[in-house]
């Protein structure tokens, strides 16, 4: 079974903008919309200071809290792992908001259906790759199948050691490298 997930590699990423441009131009999201954040975490002291940019999304959790209080199951996760959004159930309720530990989650202006990334998922499957892993300019982010030993992303994950965002709340497809 195919279990689908990212890397993103902050030692990598120069915070360029580029797969949050990508993402909102693939979702048709307008310029304030966008389903990926920036945080930069600075760390040392002057004259060795290190700054870090640390790109979060949906985290595609495993057992997603927004999925489990969505009143009309709009939220759901598929065979795959990705959490995903029907928009003909969603009704605004913003409980998935609420519920979410990332804060993943926008409500798009246009339609008032709460959104989040999906991989750029399009009919069965996700994009191959995902928009912003495509446009990635310093090759930050990498998908794959995590179920798959001998994947890109496995193996870099293994090389890297590379590990989710540490919350203890959730089991997260979104592989970090810091």
């Amino acid at each position: 079974m195919t279990r689908y997930g990212m890397l993103i590699n902050t030692k990598k990423c120069v915070g360029c903008s580029a797969c949050r441009i990508a993402c909102q131009m693939k979702n048709h999201l307008d310029p304030e919309e966008s389903f990926i954040k920036y945080h930069e975490i600075e760390t040392g002291e002057y004259p060795n200071v290190y700054n870090e940019i640390v790109p979060t999304q949906c985290m595609h959790c495993e057992d997603a809290p927004c999925a489990a209080v969505c009143p009309t199951h709009a939220t759901y996760i598929t065979d795959s792992g990705v959490v995903l959004v029907d928009e003909e159930k969603c009704i605004g309720c913003k409980y998935c908001m609420a519920a979410c530990p990332y804060g993943a989650r926008i409500v798009q202006e246009k339609t008032g259906v709460v959104e989040k990334c999906r991989f750029c998922w399009d009919g069965e499957k996700p994009g191959n790759p995902p928009a912003c892993v495509g446009t990635c300019i310093s090759g930050a982010r990498i998908f794959g199948d995590l179920d798959d030993p001998d994947s890109e992303i496995n193996q870099a994950i293994a090389k890297y050691h590379a590990q989710p965002l540490a919350d203890n709340l959730t089991v997260s497809k979104i592989y970090y490298v810091r």
